[in-house]
């Protein structure tokens, strides 16, 4: 009897400290539309949520989550059972989105509690460009927020347009020069030319140097749209 006693209580004890783990470890993502305009944010893990101008959407964050993304989507009609279409960003038609998005599209990629028990964060631009964005801690020890608020769309050379947005040169020529699909590739005009605008964000898939940040496992973050 007093050996079940003490099992049942290691287990309880671990469970705690597990549930305090995640907690403690687990990140809240607050995500803000100040464009002058509504969009239908959207992520994954997270689903989706219409934002008018000057409102937020929170979400929480397992630690450990990996390949996580978080985006503008624009132009959305969508009906009472959540399926619709969105000009930019679109997630197969659904409200609730449940895979990424359709380029072109701005994206905060991240990736927590990693290699050292780091979260890693950036903007991409590998899928081009909708909304300008901010992408930001906002607790812990770490302050370095990157931002991409350049007004792409106007400037976007003429065989990126796209309606809603700026493609990314892979997405109009599908060639290994702008995909490195081989995993060899280097800058070209078209990255240059999202360099040149958004000096934080990823430019071509292997723009990782300049691109990829990092702050303290559980860290929370701010994703806004239009800073």
């Amino acid at each position: 009897m007093n050996s079940f006693i003490s099992i049942s209580i290691s287990i309880f004890i671990l469970s705690l400290y597990a549930l305090f783990f995640h907690c403690t470890n687990a990140a809240t993502f607050d995500i803000r539309n100040n464009c002058p305009f509504t969009v239908w944010a959207a992520a994954v893990p997270g689903g989706g949520r219409q934002l008018g101008r000057g409102q937020t959407w929170r979400i929480n964050v397992a630690a450990g989550t990996t390949a996580a993304r978080i985006w503008a989507r624009t132009g959305c009609s969508f009906d009472g059972s959540g399926r619709g279409r969105c000009q930019t960003g679109d997630c197969n038609g659904l409200y609730q989105c449940q895979g990424y998005g359709a380029p072109p599209n701005t994206l905060a990629e991240y990736a927590l509690n990693q290699y050292n028990n780091l979260d890693f964060f950036d903007i991409s631009l590998v899928d081009g460009f909708n909304v300008p964005m901010e992408f930001s801690p906002t607790s812990g020890r770490c302050s370095r927020g990157i931002h991409c608020a350049a007004d792409i769309n106007s400037q976007c050379p003429n065989e990126l347009r796209a309606p809603g947005g700026c493609n990314n040169a892979c997405t109009v020529f599908k060639s290994d020069q702008y995909c490195c699909n081989s995993g060899s590739c280097s800058e070209t005009y078209y990255s240059r030319f999202f360099k040149d605008r958004c000096r934080d964000a990823y430019s071509y898939p292997k723009d990782d140097q300049t691109s990829t940040f990092t702050c303290p496992g559980g860290t929370n973050y701010r994703v806004v749209f239009c800073p």
